[in-house]
């Protein structure tokens, strides 16, 4: 007896993630270019990241511990501190602070790369986000991003 099995590329993870999260919006840009110039550019977070995320400024990353997890101290645009664990590999960053949450995933698609992008405010005590400006967060990030590679963006 064979058990079933589903692998999901990190795209579709970021998916059925915040779809378990009320509030969550997910944001999608295919960008024509190969996944790995994308995500030289998206999971290079301490470098880049502030470039495409709007509320951004400054992040740097340290060892967080366990299962090779990082810990991420950023610095909003407006001042505001936050300590993030974060789970960083290839295509897919998973980042959550006590107050904030950040997903970011890519992967390879035909003729270039596809990028999704969740986050929000969290409500203290309740696995939600503030769902006000989430949808124009992600998109403006993922604007910003294809922007990046030459993208027309409106």
């Amino acid at each position: 007896m064979s058990w079933p099995f589903a692998e999901l590329d990190a795209v579709r993870r970021l998916r059925v993630l915040a779809a378990a999260i009320p509030g969550a919006h997910v944001a999608e840009r295919f960008i024509p270019a190969p996944f790995a110039e994308v995500w030289a550019v998206a999971g290079n977070l301490e470098r880049e990241f502030g470039t495409f995320e709007p509320d951004m400024r400054a992040l740097t990353l340290e060892p967080g511990g366990l299962g090779g997890r990082l810990v991420a101290r950023a610095r909003s645009r407006y001042g505001m501190r936050a300590r993030f664990d974060v789970d960083l590999s290839p295509g897919w960053c998973w980042m959550q602070s006590r107050f904030l949450l950040i997903g970011l995933a890519a992967t390879a698609v035909p003729g270039g790369t596809l990028v999704a992008q969740t986050g929000g405010v969290r409500v203290p005590g309740r696995a939600a986000l503030v769902p006000w400006g989430v949808r124009a967060a992600g998109e403006k990030a993922l604007g910003r991003l294809a922007a990046r590679f030459g993208e027309q963006v409106s």
